[in-house]
């Protein structure tokens, strides 16, 4: 006789589950930002690429890979497309030649000035959804589980 989960098992995880519910507002969120972005020709981790990259000194991979909770293989992959188009530039760095530098070249920064202002909309429809919760704790609460 095989044991199986009890149907109500799976109803308290579908209404309770903090996991499944942070990944389906993930990908509703990554939709909404997609949309917001895509008549500037980027999604919405490209931008967030991007923006990690709009330092007064041009990065090194760990910190941008922290800021995006990416490992190095997974940045270099995110950045092939942007080195592509031009918006980012890789170069060693002038004191460490072992160190690369990520670089936002004027054509990412052109990118970005155009993208801004949908990205502003987007973020304040979104926190217009939230109400009358308080985003910013939300992002609070988010930040301290990652």
């Amino acid at each position: 006789m095989s044991k199986k989960v009890p149907f109500s098992a799976t109803l308290e995880a579908r209404d309770t589950c903090l996991c499944l519910h942070v990944q389906r507002a993930g990908r509703a969120l990554a939709r909404h930002y997609d949309e917001a972005l895509r008549p500037f020709g980027l999604t919405n981790g490209q931008f967030s690429l991007l923006m990690s990259l709009n330092r007064p000194e041009p990065p090194t991979f760990a910190p941008v890979a922290e800021i995006l909770a990416m490992d190095r293989t997974t940045l270099t992959a995110a950045l092939k497309p942007l080195q592509r188009r031009g918006l980012v530039r890789i170069e060693p760095h002038p004191k460490d030649r072992r160190a690369r530098c990520l670089i936002l070249t004027d054509a990412g920064h052109a990118a970005l000035i155009a993208a801004l202002p949908a990205w502003h909309e987007a973020q304040a429809h979104i926190d217009r959804l939230l109400a009358p919760t308080d985003p910013q704790a939300l992002r609070d609460a988010l930040k301290r589980l990652s």
